[in-house]
């Protein structure tokens, strides 16, 4: 499961925070040729990043590369069931990674597109936002 090595101490607990505006860094397909590119805003936990990535490698069964551009760096924190009000913050429950609209959290390469679709399209489904296959921005423009 992806989560960060270490944390600076003082900063394991995180406040929620706000998904304001659109993606600014990460939003255009960089490594592969196709890419998953997320609609609306939301957190992506690394149970959601694990299970789209074990679906795209075994859909390609060996074949192209996988880059995954998003990381739960993230701390989301739970208090234990059943318990009062108060007595401060609970403890780290799981990470996400705090995605926005247009960023690119998958890509792909070395898949002819209709195939590259129809993995993405699958992992897509183990994500709890909606999404949209994209391709290069230089590969649109010289075809």
């Amino acid at each position: 499961m992806l989560m960060p090595k270490r944390v600076l101490r003082g900063r394991l607990k995180q406040m929620r925070g706000r998904m304001k505006g659109r993606a600014t860094r990460g939003a255009e397909v960089a490594f592969g040729e196709f890419g998953l590119q997320a609609l609306e805003p939301g957190w992506v936990t690394a149970r959601q990043i694990e299970a789209s990535r074990r679906t795209l490698v075994r859909f390609m069964k060996r074949r192209g590369k996988v880059w995954i551009r998003i990381f739960p760096d993230k701390s989301v924190t739970q208090k234990p069931a059943e318990t009062r009000m108060g007595k401060g913050k609970g403890a780290v429950d799981h990470w996400v990674a705090v995605v926005k609209p247009g960023r690119i959290l998958f890509e792909v390469s070395g898949l002819p597109e209709p195939m590259a679709k129809q993995a993405l399209r699958l992992a897509a489904h183990k994500l709890a936002i909606k999404t949209q296959f994209t391709g290069r921005l230089d590969a649109a423009e010289s075809a």
